[in-house]
Formats: C-alpha cells, structure tokens, sequence
C-alpha cells in the first residue's frame, strides 16, 4: 500500500500549511464536504468518536462543531500535524492506525478524512477500525475519488498530475509530496470498488455518496459482527 516513513515525512514538512494549502486547492469546497460529512456522523447520534488519521483535525472540528453532545478523540501517527490539531483545542492522541492503544468495542463512531488510501495497509487499518468499534458502529470515510464520466476524469486528472502539485510547491515548497498525494488518489478504489472492499474487510452496509462530480465522496458502513 504506502510506505509509512515517506507518508509521516511528507506529511511533517507540509504540516504547518496543511490547511491553507487544502483551502486554496480546493477553492474552499474542502470545507463543504467535512461538513456534510460532519452532518452524516450527526445523524448516527455517537456518543464517543474517534477521527482516525485526525491531521490538523479539520474534519474534528466539523464533527465537534455538529455533534456537540458526543466525545471526540483525534488521532494521527504524525506528531507535527497532531500539534496543530492539538493547538486548535482538539483531544489528540499519537498513535499509528495499524495498531491503535484502545480497548476493544470502544467507539460508537470511527471517522477518517483523506486518509485512509495514505496508511500502510488498507486492510489492516479496517479491521483495527473494526476492532475498537462497538457492535453496530459505524465508520465513515471522506476521500478523494474518480468521476465516472470519462470526459471529467481526463481533466480531474490533468489537474491532480500537473496543476495541484505545481501550486502546492509554490506555497509549501515541498511539490513532491503532493506529486505523491496525487499519484495516491489514482491508486485508491472509489465507488462500489471501494464498498465491496470495506465490506470484504469486516463491514456490512457499505454505500457512498458522491461530490462534487465525484472528485471526493462519503463512504459509510456498519460494523460486522
């Protein structure tokens, strides 16, 4: 899958600009799409949430903003980008999601934001989110994805290959690493690819929602048993 040291060193050298760089790539809609994903978590009314390779803790701070009455702890194998997240007032706990320090049946809810198709094992890292879910928990991923429609691919494509990572390299200086983060998304399953993977690995339910074309999309799922 990825190799965890380059993904924890590309990650610790754009750390400080992680947000703002998304912001711009995005053109800001990064913002809607935690929010409907911040919405999604609300309607399955958890009471205690893990946010599984937190970052700087954007989509946390969605999902505390929504889900007020509920528990949120963020974790992230990456201690530079867990200061951030810790600095903006979030629980933080440093951790590597193919092997996470809690106990068995703990979360009602387990969250990821683009990150997933980033950690080392894919499987692996579902079935320990699947571990320290309680029975009929639920995980949901945000993340990027491929349009469908081919004509919307060979642009999407253009963008993510050639103008992502030139502008990225501008601002953070460190264009190799989202040449990586680029290359990632190609590689990553999205659509009912992706469901039948998540319930090949211990879930049931598995269903997605696109946005934005299907630049990104929302997966959701239920906990086996």
């Amino acid at each position: 899958m990825q190799d965890p040291k380059y993904v924890k060193d590309a990650f610790s050298g754009i750390a400080k600009k992680y947000v703002i760089t998304n912001h711009i790539l995005s053109l800001g809609i990064d913002i809607l799409w935690r929010k409907k994903t911040a919405d999604i978590v609300y309607k399955k009314k958890p009471k205690r949430i893990l946010d599984l390779a937190t970052g700087s803790g954007d989509l946390a701070l969605a999902i505390e903003k929504k889900c007020k009455d509920s528990e949120v702890i963020c974790s992230d194998f990456c201690a530079p980008m867990l200061e951030i997240a810790n600095s903006r007032g979030l629980n933080t706990v440093l951790a590597d999601a193919m092997s996470l320090p809690f106990e068995d049946r703990d979360f009602d809810l387990i969250s990821v934001g683009f990150g997933l198709r980033n950690m080392e094992d894919w499987s692996e890292a579902l079935v320990e989110m699947r571990r320290v879910l309680k029975p009929d928990g639920h995980i949901v991923i945000l993340d990027f994805s491929l349009p469908d429609n081919k004509f919307r691919r060979a642009l999407y494509c253009i963008y993510l290959n050639k103008i992502l990572p030139f502008i990225a390299g501008v601002i953070t200086r460190k264009r190799s690493a989202y040449k990586y983060l680029a290359k990632t998304i190609g590689e990553f399953p999205s659509g009912k690819s992706m469901c039948n993977f998540i319930e090949s690995n211990g879930f049931i339910g598995a269903e997605y929602t696109s946005l934005s074309f299907g630049v990104a999309s929302i997966y959701i799922a239920r906990r086996a048993e």
